[in-house]
């Protein structure tokens, strides 16, 4: 609890590359957070004879970045280089691994740079209790491996719908729940003993000390779900992203989002970043880090999209400045304010799945041209969740309990319910 700044840190670490039919840009962001404990791996031709393969992730940290951080480092090798992956494979042949020897050699990988990380003094010693989920794609010429540990996602869109997305692992899920009470352990406000909000994890190791019990038997499990999909001409993109992104938009409203803004630019790092800034400014009070692999089909720049998002954006800057000089006469309004207003207004060619939200930077620049001295005020949400029900509702958003990812509608109806009952 109350590990947040006053002011979040929106500078951005950006990357970029292309190889293998596919081009990547990703995003990160330490926003509200005291630290930045997220990861990446990007690698486009995978070393020791899969040039023709790639591989993604993202990594969600909590309680430290260290796990977080080596796994982005070596947790490739250690899928590739151990005996499982590479079981089919004779001395010199070319042959590619088969789809379960990829799938157990995945599997093999994580429970193997587990067990090296429970090794690290730092670890071992209670010094550094850090965990990490992880999220990640294997891409072959033939076949999508999708990888998840944890709570962070990725997606696959397709033929213009989300045609897969991995399921996050939370202690409220039976499977999840009955392996934490077989191991002696509790599920309590949704979180395992009460304490950590994901179910399966790496690191974390003082959840993973039950005599009598394997590593994937233990209160929180570093095994991975791995599902295998086959490629096809109408695969767009895949995205892969922390719950500081998936907290406050869908699967559907994401894919949406990225789609529109593709229509737009063929900056990858470009969408990623308003990405980051669209969830920022929806509400997110966590990392957020996000990579985009697009595929040859995906969505292109179209001039009549690129004219309507400059139309939207002119439409938006002209109706803040009306607004600023309407208010004038009693003082200059603060952008809390302006955002109410705007919000209340049915602005057509928003961006599909951002919103309001997705325009905010327009917005912003604006209001600082007219209002150059202006004090830093914060986020205006902010303003407007002060007080007890503001303190709840950031309660809420820690605990990271679930209820589709709207936070306020379920403080709405707690409070409803605890007027009704007295």
């Amino acid at each position: 609890m109350g590990a947040f700044l006053d002011k979040p840190k929106t500078e951005k670490h950006n990357a970029h590359g292309a190889g293998n039919g596919l081009r990547y840009g990703l995003s990160s962001m330490q926003g509200w957070r005291v630290e930045m404990e997220d990861a990446h791996t990007a690698v486009v031709g995978i070393p020791h004879g899969l040039k023709d393969w790639s591989f993604f992730a993202v990594y969600d940290g909590h309680a430290g970045s260290r796990v977080a951080n080596y796994c982005s480092t070596h947790l490739l090798e250690h899928i590739t280089n151990n005996e499982d992956f590479r079981a089919t494979e004779k001395p010199g042949s070319t042959l590619e691994p088969s789809v379960e020897n990829v799938k157990s050699g995945i599997r093999t990988g994580f429970l193997k740079i587990d067990e090296y990380m429970r090794n690290f003094s730092d670890l071992r010693n209670g010094m550094d209790r850090s965990g990490s989920t992880a999220v990640g794609v294997m891409i072959s010429p033939e076949h999508v491996y999708f990888i998840n540990c944890g709570d962070s996602r990725a997606v696959l869109y397709r033929n213009g719908q989300v045609c897969f997305s991995t399921q996050d692992h939370k202690p409220c899920n039976p499977r999840e729940k009955e392996r934490i009470q077989n191991a002696g352990g509790s599920v309590m406000i949704q979180r395992v003993n009460g304490s950590l909000a994901v179910s399966r994890a790496l690191g974390d190791y003082d959840y993973k000390c039950v005599d009598g019990k394997g590593p994937t038997e233990q209160l929180v499990s570093p095994e991975p779900e791995v599902c295998e999909i086959l490629r096809a001409e109408e695969d767009e993109f895949i995205i892969l992203a922390c719950d500081g992104i998936w907290d406050v938009m869908s699967n559907e409203e994401l894919c949406e989002f990225v789609k529109s803004r593709l229509e737009v630019s063929d900056d990858l790092e470009k969408v990623c970043n308003w990405v980051v800034d669209t969830c920022l400014h929806k509400g997110s009070r966590d990392n957020m880090s996000i990579v985009l692999v697009c595929f040859s089909n995906a969505p292109k720049v179209s001039d009549e999209a690129v004219k309507k998002d400059a139309e939207l954006d002119q439409y938006l800057e002209s109706r803040v400045e009306e607004i600023m000089e309407k208010s004038g006469e009693e003082g200059m309004p603060d952008l809390a304010h302006v955002i109410r207003i705007l919000t209340a207004e049915n602005i057509p060619n928003l961006p599909p799945g951002g919103g309001l939200a997705g325009k905010r930077n327009i917005i912003e620049a604006v209001y600082s041209r007219l209002n150059p001295h202006r004090e830093n005020e914060g986020e205006p949400g902010a303003a407007e969740e002060s007080g007890t029900q503001g303190k709840l509702l950031e309660a809420l958003r820690q605990m990271r309990i679930t209820h589709r990812g709207n936070y306020r509608h379920l403080l709405e109806e707690m409070l409803a319910g605890l007027r009704q009952a007295q």
